[in-house]
């Protein structure tokens, strides 16, 4: 009770400075026909030759009081693990049969990952959606553009910008209930709150936000001798702009953020109560340098970051910490031969270096590093006659190994107005390069693996109806990996022998029923081999449903089944088969004062179903969420 207080005073007092800007639905329609993921530079959907689900800011207003992981996992062929359970629990990102070191998640252009993680991937739970603007998915290989990592997909994500206004700015609370389905106090466990300021001075621009979260009230484990647990976020991010010329801008960003929370025993699988006070705490600065030339016939483009992290966890009575650098610098130019043609080339420097200390081990910065140099070059042609093609070819030039060609061949073919139908085809290659830690570890490391080897070829359509009132794609795609990285039974890293196969079908419908009416749907089918079945659903399929009573009052209902899965647990592993599942969510939101004070309610897994994501960690029951957002 004094944490609802508390929040709700603190949006008391920023009642007489906070404000934010209103959307234009009409540019927010025509940003998601526009699409930047396959080329780095806007383009026309009917242009591109991939399916890219965009998640637009009007998108995720309609998601209030979701996490990013829960927005993600309702796209199609995305899976992020954990983002049912506790909210310390860390998350698994599942496109294609592939898992989080298959994955690359781009913020504002720069590529983050943590060079001290295992598969040195992005955490995602650092990162508050009431931050991101926009999200673009690219499923299938993307090394060409991208880069080591972009095996499977590329999670594309964009941050808030700065309004055309001299000053503007947003508060926001919400406090919701944080239940397993056999606890039903709904009492305020979970804690949101943020605010926001920004604007435009002639030719500068700024933005400054602040978020914090806190929940509890749940333990991460399943089981009744377990304690609760604890999670606290704090975010904080700064962008500064400068239009240098008319054709020259410059964009700085700074962010701070920082994690701490409480788990559970997970030896053999939670088989003992939680006696031991485990505790973990993350921090991380990311800060960079972005600028965009445009001259006659094209653009030059540079997006720069670097980040440091720290992790300490605090296990059995053990310390554990966990440091490192990451530097990206990726400078690419595009010229225009026509309206038709232009080629992008581009090379990208990355850095990486890790440092790990423990009582059972380390792992010293001064061997733990290397460096990636990427030349890369993309050929786009958008013909008059509807035939379009992307394709390109990079290569990667690394520290330890040897260097690895990786390209794309993309066309499609739009038949125009009267046949409002594209066809999709592509075949690219990726890789994955291996982390520090499968590297260097003193105990499982070999300095002998080679990166995993990538290919994908795909192909589908899409077709707009009824003056584009209805939207439908579908893709079938076959992806191939070979000496994917695994642990023995010594648990040494080493490159397995042979390929796995992962096939499937991506399909997606979204229909304008009427101007107030929309219904949204998504299924995916996923044909696996046994190596890569652990906790990728067979079937996984998604509906929303979303109505406007009127331009103040809005509701969704949001529907998920995932099929059975496999998961595993234990020295040595043991499996398990996972029950199928379903949720139903619902939202109100309401506009209590036009364009100044809005209010929305959200109950989810509405029939308190009883489930498991991961074999003996709890999930959520039937939750209920209430918030405000302040607006002026």
């Amino acid at each position: 009770m004094k944490k609802t207080v508390k929040a709700l005073a603190i949006l008391a007092l920023l009642n007489t400075c906070a404000y934010a800007q209103e959307l234009d639905s009409t540019k927010v329609n025509q940003l998601k026909e526009v699409v930047l993921s396959d080329t780095k530079f806007e383009l026309r959907q009917e242009k591109s030759g991939k399916v890219i689900e965009v998640i637009t800011a009007q998108d995720l207003e309609k998601k209030s009081g979701q996490s990013l992981a829960t927005v993600l996992s309702q796209a199609a062929g995305v899976e992020i693990n954990g983002n049912q359970s506790a909210n310390g629990k860390n998350l698994g990102y599942y496109i294609r049969g592939g898992r989080n070191r298959q994955v690359l998640i781009v913020i504002d252009g720069v590529p983050v990952t943590d060079a001290s993680g295992i598969s040195m991937e992005y955490d995602l739970r650092l990162l508050p959606v009431e931050q991101v603007e926009r999200i673009e998915i690219m499923k299938g290989a993307g090394s060409t553009l991208y880069g080591t990592g972009a095996a499977t997909g590329v999670i594309n994500i964009t941050l808030k910008k700065a309004t055309k206004k001299e000053i503007q700015g947003n508060a926001y609370v919400n406090i919701g209930s944080n239940n397993t389905a056999d606890n039903h106090k709904y009492n305020g466990q979970d804690f949101n709150q943020g605010l926001s300021f920004n604007g435009k001075l002639h030719k500068f621009d700024y933005l400054t936000s602040l978020n914090s979260t806190e929940t509890s009230g749940m333990s991460e484990a399943q089981g009744e001798n377990y304690e609760k647990d604890f999670f606290s976020r704090i975010a904080v991010n700064q962008k500064i702009g400068v239009a240098v010329t008319s054709k020259l801008r410059v964009d700085l960003f700074g962010n701070y953020d920082r994690l701490k929370n409480t788990f559970d025993d997970s030896y053999n699988g939670f088989t003992s109560s939680d006696n031991i006070n485990n505790q973990g705490k993350t921090e991380q600065f990311r800060a960079g340098v972005s600028s965009k030339y445009t001259y006659n016939k094209g653009e030059f483009v540079v997006n720069s970051g670097a980040s440091s992290s720290k992790r300490n966890l605090l296990i059995f009575g053990s310390e554990f910490e966990y440091k490192s650098k990451n530097v990206s610098v990726d400078a690419f130019n595009k010229y225009s031969f026509s309206k038709q043609f232009f080629v992008l080339l581009g090379t990208q420097y990355q850095f990486s270096e890790m440092n790990f200390d423990s009582a059972f081990g380390t792992i010293d910065n001064e061997k733990a590093k290397f460096v990636i140099v990427d030349p890369y070059t993309t050929v786009v042609y958008n013909s008059s006659f509807g035939f379009n093609l992307n394709t390109g070819v990079r290569m990667n030039s690394h520290s330890v190994y040897k260097n690895q060609l990786v390209y794309n061949f993309n066309p499609s073919y739009s038949f125009g107005k009267k046949t409002p139908i594209r066809l999709l085809a592509s075949y690219s290659t990726a890789y994955i390069t291996p982390s520090l830690y499968q590297l260097y570890d003193a105990y499982s490391g070999n300095i002998n693996l080679e990166p995993e080897e990538n290919s994908t070829i795909e192909a589908g359509f899409e077709v707009k109806l009824y003056n584009k009132k209805i939207t439908l794609n579908t893709v079938a795609f076959l992806r191939e990996e070979k000496r994917a990285i695994d642990v023995d039974a010594n648990y040494i890293y080493y490159n397995v022998d042979g390929k796995s196969k992962a096939k499937g079908i991506e399909t997606s419908i979204l229909v304008d029923v009427t101007p107030k009416l929309t219904v949204n749907a998504n299924y995916t089918f996923n044909e696996l081999d046994e190596r890569l079945q652990r906790l990728n659903p067979k079937h996984k399929a998604n509906l929303a449903v979303n109505y406007e009573f009127t331009d103040r009052f809005f509701a969704a209902i949001n529907y998920q089944y995932l099929s059975s899965r496999i998961d595993a647990f234990g020295f040595p592993s043991q499996f398990v088969k996972l029950d199928a599942y379903r949720l139903l969510n619902a939202t109100l939101k309401y506009e209590l004062i036009k364009s100044r004070l809005t209010v929305f309610g959200s109950a989810t897994n509405i029939f308190n179903e009883e489930f498991v994501e991961n074999v003996g960690y709890s999930t959520r029951g039937r939750n209920f969420k209430i918030g405000l957002n302040i607006i002026l």
